[in-house]
C-alpha cells in the first residue's frame, strides 16, 4: 500500500467525480468540487491568518458540512484539526483549546456566547470563524470566506506527509480530555487503505489507481453519519468512506429524531447508516414497530454501529423490518484503538451481545504481559496490535501506559477488562477504572463527585451507573446529606451540576445514604453502592 494524506486523497476523489455529491445536510447539497474549492478558500484564509504547519484547528460545531470542510482545509495546509464536543461548558472548552494549543476555532453561533467567554481567557487563538446567522464582531463570517472557492489549494512552504496528525480529543476515563494524535498514513491504515473489505472494494496502491477506482464505481455509496462527527465513531467512519467517493448525509436537527432519520433514508437513498448502539437502535426500533411500512429502507444494505452496547435482542427485532440481505456490523473499539474486533449479523444469524473474537490484532493481556489462554476464566485487558495514534498529545506518561510493548509488538490497551472464551471469542466485562458510559459519553466520576460536594446540601457524594435500556447507563448520585438537611432537593443538586458541567454529565437521579462508608484512605465500595442505588431505584 502507499503511503497517503488524507487531504491528497480527497482532491483526487474530487478531480475525478467534482459533480458527484459528496454531502447532503437537509436542502443542502454540496459537490466534490464545491467541497474541494471552498476547503482551499478557507486554508488560505488559515495561512493569511498567520498560522503555520501542524497549527491546530478546532471544530466546534454541530453535524454539518462545515465540519467536513474545517478537517479538509487544516490539512490541506499541514495542521492538525482538532474535535470539540459542543456539549462542554466554559471550564472544559477552555481546558480543550488551551491543551490542545488551537490558533483557529470554527464555532456554530449557537456557541457564540461560550465561545466568547473562551475567547477572553485564550488570546493566542488567532482567528474565530463563525458558522450561521449573526455573527459576533470579533468573528470572522464562515461562508464570506468559503462562498467564491478557489480551484487550487494555496501554495505554502512545506509538504503534506502521512506523518502529519488529525488530532481526537477524547473524554477517556482519567479525567480531562486527551488528545489521540492519530497520523494520517495510520488512520488510512485503520479505516480500510482507502477500500472497504464488507463492500468489497479493494484497497488501492495508489492515488492514481484510487482516482479510477471511484471514477469507475457506479453503484450509489451513500452513508447517513447519524452520530455527532464530534466523536471518533462519526468522524473515523466518514475518514473511512469520502475515500470511496461516497456522499455524506448529516441531519439537519440538533435533537436526535428517529422518524426523522428514517424519512432521510428513505429520501436520500441511504446505503450506509452509522449508528451509536443501543441509544439509536432502540428508538430507530421503536418507529420500526410503531409504523409498519411507512418506510421503504429498500436501498438500505448496511447498519453500522461502535461505542456503545448494541443488544442481541434489538439486532435481532431491527432485522425483521429491513431487506432480507442487510447486514448489522458492530465493532468494538475505540478512539485509541479503531476496529479491536468486529461482530457481523444479518437475518437469522445473529451475533451474541458484546461477543468478539482474538486474533493477531486484538488480544487480551494481563497485568504482568501475558495473553489470556482462551477458556481460562483468566481477566485481563483487551489490546489492539494494528494500526494505532502516536499517543497522547503532550502527555507521555498516559502513552506509555495506555501504548504497551509485548513481546516485541506495540499494542493500545485503552482500559477495557475482558475475558477469553474456549472458542476464543472476546468478552468484554467493562471499564477497570471508575467511569460510566451514557449514550456514547464518557463521564469521569471524581469530576462530577467533587462538583456535587459544592452543594451545601451535600457533605459527601459518588456517582454510580445504573442501567438503562437506550442510554447504556446514566449517571446516579449516592449523597451522605449535609448536617442538618432532613431531605435532599433533588432538583437543585442535579441543576447544580448542570450549571458547572456539560448536561450529559449531571446525574438523573439522587439516592440519599446515611452515610457514604469510606474507609480511611479515603476509597469507597463503588460496586456496593451502585448496588444499593438500583436496589433503590428498582433497576
Amino acid at each position: 500500500m502507499g503511503d497517503f494524506q488524507f487531504a491528497d486523497v480527497f482532491e483526487t476523489v474530487a478531480a475525478a467525480v467534482p459533480e458527484r455529491m459528496a454531502m447532503i445536510h437537509g436542502r443542502c447539497e454540496l459537490s466534490w468540487g464545491q467541497f474541494d474549492r471552498r476547503a482551499n478558500a478557507l486554508a488560505a484564509d488559515l495561512l493569511t491568518a498567520g498560522l503555520g504547519r501542524s497549527a491546530k484547528v478546532a471544530a466546534y460545531l454541530y453535524n454539518s458540512p462545515e465540519f467536513l470542510e474545517t478537517y479538509f482545509a487544516a490539512t490541506k495546509v499541514a495542521m492538525w484539526p482538532v474535535n470539540t464536543n459542543y456539549r462542554y461548558g466554559v471550564e472544559e472548552i477552555t481546558y480543550l483549546f488551551d491543551n490542545a494549543d488551537a490558533e483557529a476555532v470554527v464555532f456554530d453561533t449557537a456557541f457564540t456566547d461560550v465561545a466568547d467567554a473562551v475567547r477572553a481567557r485564550l488570546p493566542g487563538i488567532r482567528r474565530w470563524y463563525a458558522v450561521g446567522e449573526n455573527p459576533p464582531y470579533w468573528a470572522v463570517a464562515y461562508e464570506s470566506v468559503v462562498a467564491a472557492g478557489a480551484d487550487t489549494a494555496p501554495a505554502v512552504g512545506w509538504p503534506r506527509s502521512s506523518s502529519d496528525v488529525i488530532m481526537t480529543y477524547t473524554g477517556g476515563t482519567t479525567g480531562m480530555p486527551k488528545g489521540v494524535m492519530w497520523s494520517h498514513g495510520e488512520l488510512f491504515k485503520a479505516m480500510g487503505h482507502g477500500g472497504n473489505a464488507l463492500l468489497g472494494i479493494p484497497a488501492p496502491s495508489s492515488l492514481v489507481e484510487l482516482g479510477e477506482a471511484v471514477s469507475a464505481r457506479r453503484d450509489p455509496l451513500v452513508v447517513l453519519e447519524a452520530c455527532p462527527l464530534m466523536h471518533a465513531t462519526a468522524l473515523g467512519n466518514a475518514y473511512g468512506m469520502l475515500p470511496l467517493g461516497a456522499t455524506i448525509v448529516l441531519l439537519d436537527r440538533i435533537r436526535f429524531d428517529a422518524a426523522h432519520l428514517w424519512d432521510e433514508v428513505d429520501r436520500a437513498g441511504v446505503t450506509w447508516l452509522t449508528i451509536v448502539g443501543d441509544a439509536f437502535a432502540r428508538p430507530l426500533l421503536a418507529e420500526l414497530e410503531a409504523n409498519p411500512g411507512r418506510w421503504k429502507l429498500d436501498t438500505l444494505s448496511v447498519i453500522y454501529s461502535a461505542g456503545v452496547m448494541w443488544s442481541r435482542e434489538v439486532k435481532a427485532a431491527m432485522l425483521e423490518h429491513l431487506r432480507d440481505d442487510v447486514i448489522l456490523l458492530d465493532v468494538f473499539g475505540s478512539t485509541e484503538a479503531s476496529g479491536m474486533g468486529r461482530s457481523v449479523s444479518t437475518k437469522g444469524d445473529v451475533a451474541e451481545t458484546a461477543a468478539f473474537r482474538v486474533g493477531e490484532l486484538a488480544q487480551v493481556i494481563t497485568e504482568d504481559g501475558r495473553f489470556v489462554v482462551p477458556g481460562s476464566g483468566e481477566l485481563g485487558m483487551a489490546a489492539f496490535g494494528g494500526p494505532m495514534p502516536d499517543g497522547y498529545y503532550k502527555d507521555e506518561k498516559k502513552t506509555a501506559e495506555t501504548f504497551r510493548t509485548v513481546n516485541g509488538k506495540r499494542w493500545s490497551v485503552p482500559g477495557d477488562f475482558a475475558s477469553v472464551e474456549a472458542d476464543g471469542s472476546m468478552r468484554l466485562l467493562g471499564r477497570g477504572s471508575v467511569c460510566i458510559n451514557t449514550a456514547g459519553e464518557k463521564v469521569f466520576v471524581e469530576e462530577v463527585e467533587e462538583v456535587l460536594k459544592l452543594h451545601p446540601e451535600v457533605r459527601d457524594a459518588v456517582c454510580v451507573g445504573i442501567p438503562h435500556p437506550r442510554f447504556g447507563e446514566t449517571v446516579c448520585a449516592v449523597i451522605e446529606p449535609s448536617a442538618g438537611v432532613d431531605a435532599l432537593d433533588a432538583d437543585s443538586i442535579i441543576g447544580h451540576v448542570r450549571q458547572r458541567l456539560a448536561a450529559y454529565k449531571a446525574p438523573k437521579d439522587v439516592v440519599p445514604v446515611d452515610s457514604i462508608g469510606r474507609a480511611p484512605s479515603g476509597k469507597v465500595d463503588y460496586a456496593a453502592l451502585r448496588a444499593l442505588a438500583r436496589d433503590r431505584l428498582g433497576r
